[in-house]
């Protein structure tokens, strides 16, 4: 799964590492990210906007937008079958740029978990593939929000967890986001695990279990003497 992330960036950073996107001057700086707030994405509206989205997914005939609590991710190999994400999947997909993502490590004595914060080796940004819809409040208010889509790890994430993040190059970023229906057959083949030799991976500090906690220290290299640095 994903659970936690960072995009350590502000409004015209985003917008240098991002250029083909228009961001708000309201983007700040985050470095733990949490289910439940706000997020950055980029819908396909044909608009190359960005904005903010609740991250956890409330489809538009819920009932209660509670059920997004349980929507903060979603698997790539079934978005196809699963009511909750197959409308979405065909035609309100997103982007969500970010700096890294946090995964938690089990210990080999099984007496623990070790917070990794996971990157690309060049530094640079990237960006996750999402799902967003609309839901409207009994008065008739507009709740927009989205999830993350998760696949099989490569050969690193094997390492930390049984899932990752379906990462999008930037080449597959306008096929994604073409606006209104798009055929799963086109959509499927970009749902891979992304190269292993391009990322890389460090142990955290466990202050990066708490969500209140975000700041720059979330991201600092943390070596427990139980941890061999592999990465």
């Amino acid at each position: 799964m994903c659970g936690r992330f960072a995009l350590a960036l502000g409004a015209d950073d985003c917008q240098i590492a991002f250029p083909t996107f228009v961001f708000p001057d309201d983007v700040a700086p985050r470095y733990n990210i949490a289910p439940g707030q706000s997020i950055v994405a980029i819908a396909n509206t044909g608009e190359h906007r960005a904005d903010h989205f609740k991250w956890g997914l409330v489809p538009a005939w819920a009932k209660d937008p509670k059920i997004g609590n349980k929507m903060i991710n979603a698997r790539g190999e079934t978005l196809s079958e699963k009511p909750a994400f197959r409308s979405a999947y065909k035609k309100r997909r997103c982007i969500v740029p970010l700096t890294g993502f946090y995964e938690w490590q089990k210990q080999p004595d099984g007496k623990g978990k070790v917070p990794m914060y996971i990157a690309m080796k060049s530094g640079a940004p990237f960006a996750m593939a999402g799902l967003w819809e609309t839901w409207r409040t009994p008065e008739g208010d507009a709740v927009r929000s989205c999830t993350l889509i998760t696949t099989e790890p490569n050969a690193l994430m094997r390492t930390i967890h049984n899932r990752m993040p379906v990462i999008l190059p930037p080449d597959a970023w306008d096929i994604w986001l073409s606006p209104g229906e798009q055929a799963t057959d086109v959509l499927q083949p970009l749902l891979a695990p992304y190269p292993a030799e391009a990322m890389t991976a460090h142990p955290v500090s466990t202050r990066v279990n708490i969500p209140a906690n975000d700041d720059l220290e979330c991201l600092k290299p943390a070596w427990p003497p139980e941890v061999p640095k592999l990465f």
